[in-house]
């Protein structure tokens, strides 16, 4: 039991801190612009105004639309639970278990999707077409560079990639960026995808939401903030191993593990915030380019894994 509790309470404490990482793109984004943006504890006010909302459902919806978002949540908590946050290992570690970590985001888009195709509407159709088109060119980067940086391990558990992240390996590098692009294209960021747009005709992820709401929406929004945590801390505690609690793996300093760790995704958060104010976003015909070039840098990460 010991052994589980600093996990235990890193897990609650990522569940409770998660809606601060999108706040703080927004306000990066807003102190670009020269506005003072909304405050950091927006996400919260926006859940629990959700929460207290009812959902409204069309007639022409089953129950694939009602149970999407809520299975879509769970997918997202499971994945959480297998992530090695602030050091350590997460509440759920075994052999293999990063394909498990995988997989569990292209079970949260594929029920995305599902629900977006049960409303019947063609502006959703369009959006569930988009990313089912673009999860098949990031899924074989993201699995692709968590093999390069397991043959780098030696391990096949995900707390073995990021406990040791060798940065004198010319693959791990490779592998860091390309999931830095899917960290982006999971995420709905630009230059892939706008977040803050509402125009049906270029939007991707939001135009897939649009028919849900209450706290069917609450539970999309929270499970975003939740994806948007967990690839932001692959990222960090690649670029910054301390972030990945290089600096304190052991079960007696959990707490200096996690400060480290919520610094790294604080300054990913600010990067993300830069980019998206310095950058426009992609014409639809180039977002393949840009997610088969990471692709291929994860390929070339695990080419020079296997001849090393």
């Amino acid at each position: 039991m010991s052994t589980h509790l600093p996990a235990l309470l890193r897990y609650l404490a990522v569940l409770l801190l998660a809606p601060l990482l999108p706040a703080l793109v927004n306000r990066t984004k807003a102190v670009m612009a020269g506005r003072r943006g909304a405050p950091l504890l927006q996400g919260y006010y926006d859940l629990w105004k959700l929460l207290g909302k009812s959902a409204v459902y069309s007639r022409t919806t089953g129950w694939v639309f009602r149970a999407g978002p809520l299975l879509g949540l769970a997918a997202a908590l499971m994945a959480l639970a297998i992530l090695p946050w602030g050091g350590g290992r997460g509440l759920l570690s075994f052999d293999g278990d990063l394909f498990l970590f995988a997989y569990l985001f292209g079970l949260m888009r594929f029920l995305t999707i599902l629900a977006a195709l049960d409303t019947g509407s063609p502006f959703e159709g369009m959006g569930a077409s988009r990313e089912a088109w673009f999860s098949a060119l990031t899924e074989p980067a993201l699995l692709l560079a968590l093999a390069a940086l397991a043959r780098s391990a030696g391990e096949l558990r995900l707390a073995a990639l990021l406990a040791q992240p060798r940065l004198s390996d010319p693959a791990v590098p490779l592998a860091a960026a390309a999931l830095f692009i899917v960290f982006l294209a999971e995420n709905s960021r630009l230059p892939v995808d706008d977040p803050n747009t509402h125009l049906e005709l270029t939007m991707i992820h939001e135009v897939m939401v649009l028919d849900h709401g209450g706290p069917d929406l609450a539970f999309i929004q929270y499970g975003a903030a939740l994806k948007l945590w967990i690839f932001g801390s692959l990222v960090a505690g690649l670029f910054t191993p301390g972030a990945a609690g290089l600096l304190s793996p052991r079960a007696d300093a959990p707490l200096a593990g996690a400060l480290f760790a919520a610094a790294g995704l604080a300054l990913l958060g600010v990067l993300t915030g830069l980019l998206e104010s310095l950058t426009a976003r992609l014409r639809l015909a180039r977002v393949p380019q840009l997610l088969v070039s990471a692709s291929a840098m994860s390929a070339l990460a695990m080419v020079l894994e296997l001849v090393r």
